[in-house]
């Protein structure tokens, strides 16, 4: 266990807090064909569901449990001992399983949603670790609203949950309030209070609502954390979780100031994404990191240059590393000549110089008039220049060779 190791666990939670976000939810063979998908890309632990919520959930994670047997699949309770037993109940036919039981522990929680004393709360944990422990030696406990509660009853709850053994401790920022350098601090702290620290991983949960959730997460790991729960997409509560697809590629691409390695096979990105796009009916954002279709996306002159010459000029990643296509060059209003080029010999319709000329005014013209120029309209274009026809009128061009955008 600890936390000297740069070897971090990606827990994916898409079929439990990403699922049960309004306009997410997904049936059970919904469920099961996307932790397949899931568990291709290689996710240390899948959280499959919330077996108590509903019969429905219930049943997802038995089939999620019968379907799969690399990954740890993981079955949310909160410490109370109908939730434990059920979710154990869900999670029989898994090869390999993972209670995942929780309580708020902030005195907020505590007091106005819960009506419990801390000592109530104290007991609850040690009672449902204790009776997880009988069906699992794989338990792990989250401590909702963790980075607002009392840090010394915090500590407290932490060092009982692991005398209990759980082997697995989550902090989670259940509402997006954190901060990196609070995280950060937060992790370092606490796991050097607790004494029995050593015995368990420390797993951060992020929310986005103020758009930290991957920032908070990588400080996590910083502060000591070695668990990272996220998402497809970044779905999930409110304004989400962090992205899984975010997180693994800042590990991967910034080794150099984030020297944790993850299990995750990055080239599945992509096409996970589109597939849970698909099954919940919600599109990806287009200038989604990573996975929306602008990520690789080149409209503007000078970048599109700068790209034909050299990716690395544009592109801090390989889009192939995700699954992307590659080059993404649209053609618009902001284009240069180049692109322009480069798109007519790819079509195999290359063109002279004086033709390009005509050419990319036209794509200028039109690009005025529509967010994107196709394929099937350069054709046009170049084929009615060569029949002799005016492509358009004309638009006013700046004079340089390749056509600056806004490229900044």
């Amino acid at each position: 266990m600890g936390h000297d190791t740069g070897r971090v666990t990606i827990f994916d939670t898409t079929l439990r807090d990403g699922e049960q976000a309004p306009g997410f939810t997904l049936d059970v063979a919904a469920k099961v064909a996307m932790a397949r998908a899931i568990d291709a890309l290689g996710v240390d632990v899948i959280e499959a569901g919330f077996p108590i919520a509903s019969p429905a959930d219930a049943e997802a994670v038995a089939a999620v449990s019968r379907e799969l047997r690399r990954p740890v699949i993981a079955a949310l309770a909160r410490c109370r001992a109908q939730d434990v037993e059920e979710a154990s109940r869900a999670l029989a036919p898994a090869a390999r399983s993972r209670l995942h039981i929780f309580l708020a522990t902030s005195d907020l929680h505590l007091a106005q949603k819960l009506k419990m004393t801390r000592e109530a709360c104290l007991d609850a944990i040690v009672r449902s670790a204790r009776l997880a422990r009988t069906f699992t030696d794989d338990v792990e406990f989250s401590a909702e609203d963790a980075t607002r509660s009392d840090r010394d009853f915090l500590c407290r709850v932490i060092e009982a949950a692991i005398g209990e053994g759980c082997t697995t401790i989550n902090l989670p920022d259940t509402v997006g309030y954190a901060t990196p350098d609070e995280t950060r601090e937060f992790f370092a702290d606490v796991i050097g209070r607790v004494p029995n620290a050593d015995r368990a991983t420390f797993s951060a949960h992020c929310h986005d609502d103020l758009g930290l959730a991957v920032a908070n997460s990588l400080a996590a790991l910083q502060g000591g954390a070695r668990q990272i729960e996220c998402t497809i997409n970044g779905i999930g509560e409110r304004a989400g979780n962090a992205a899984l697809e975010e997180i693994v590629m800042a590990l991967k691409v910034r080794q150099n100031r984030l020297p944790y390695a993850s299990c995750v096979h990055t080239p599945g990105l992509y096409q996970t994404s589109q597939l849970l796009a698909n099954l919940t009916g919600e599109p990806v954002q287009a200038n989604k990191a990573i996975v929306g279709r602008n990520a690789f996306a080149h409209e503007a002159g000078i970048h599109q240059d700068g790209v034909l010459k050299n990716p690395s000029t544009y592109e801090i990643m390989n889009p192939r590393d995700v699954g992307q296509p590659e080059n993404q060059l649209v053609l618009g209003r902001h284009s240069g000549r180049h692109a322009v080029h480069k798109r007519c010999e790819a079509l195999g319709a290359a063109v002279s110089p004086a033709e390009l000329e005509e050419v990319y005014r036209a794509v200028i013209t039109l690009g005025e008039r529509r967010k994107s120029v196709t394929d099937a309209d350069l054709r046009r274009i170049v084929e009615r220049l060569r029949a002799g026809d005016a492509p358009a009128a004309h638009a006013p061009v700046p004079p340089e060779a390749v056509g600056y955008g806004h490229g900044v």
